[in-house]
């Protein structure tokens, strides 16, 4: 009499989707999440979110979306999409400030990832995900420790208005018509309010950096 072989359930694949808006570099994460540890599965390399919904695959398990795409649809509502559609995210971004990565975890996203990680760290970190974990890696929860902490740079409120105004992309002659003063008042609070930010560790002395700044607080919308 033939002894029966117990059967071993196949181990169901992690279907992934990976979202970055240099092909290249999508295609990339995807090879190298595929050669490294099994069940994932890349089933969709896109570089926008369009194409990302529209995708045949799509919804997936995990998508791994880059934090800085220039498409004017802010995080939050891209993760608050996946969450409807029932995909766990995984951001990964070149910025590792502590406002970014805790932004993007109060918005949603099941865990965040530096792009300088291994390929190996990130399937862990896409594993968990698929798992329902969300498990930050030690720099992650420093970051995110860091931004708890962070102090208050003590803004007035005039300070305040005119760094939102500024940072919303009027020019200082708008803002001082706004705010009904002069110019020279505007860029004095701009600067009062640059040098507290730059005392707790904050630079904020490119427009660029207060723009990027304001649209993580949420001061500000991407238009």
């Amino acid at each position: 009499m033939e002894r029966s072989l117990e059967m071993t359930p196949p181990v169901r694949p992690v279907h992934v989707a990976v979202l970055d808006d240099h092909q290249m570099v999508a295609e990339g994460i995807a090879a190298r999440l595929n050669a490294s540890r099994p069940p994932i599965e890349v089933v969709a390399t896109v570089s926008s979110w369009g194409s990302l919904l529209a995708h045949p695959a799509f919804p997936v398990d995990v998508v791994i979306l880059d934090l800085n795409l220039e498409d004017n649809i802010p995080v939050s509502t891209k993760l608050r999409a996946l969450a409807s559609a029932g995909s766990r995210a995984v951001v990964i971004s070149r910025h590792t400030d502590s406002g970014s990565i805790h932004g993007v975890i109060q918005a949603g996203a099941a865990a965040f990832i530096a792009k300088t990680e291994s390929a190996e760290a990130l399937a862990a970190t896409v594993l968990a995900a698929a798992e329902g974990t969300n498990e930050h890696s030690e720099a992650v929860t420093r970051a995110l420790d860091e931004f708890q902490n962070a102090e208050d740079p003590g803004l007035g409120r005039q300070e305040h208005r005119a760094l939102v105004l500024y940072a919303a992309g009027r020019s200082i002659k708008e803002v001082a018509f706004d705010m009904d003063t002069t110019e020279e008042t505007i860029k004095s609070y701009i600067k009062r309010a640059r040098r507290k930010y730059r005392a707790i560790g904050v630079d904020l002395g490119t427009k660029n950096l207060l723009r990027r700044y304001a649209i993580r607080e949420g001061w500000i919308t991407p238009e």
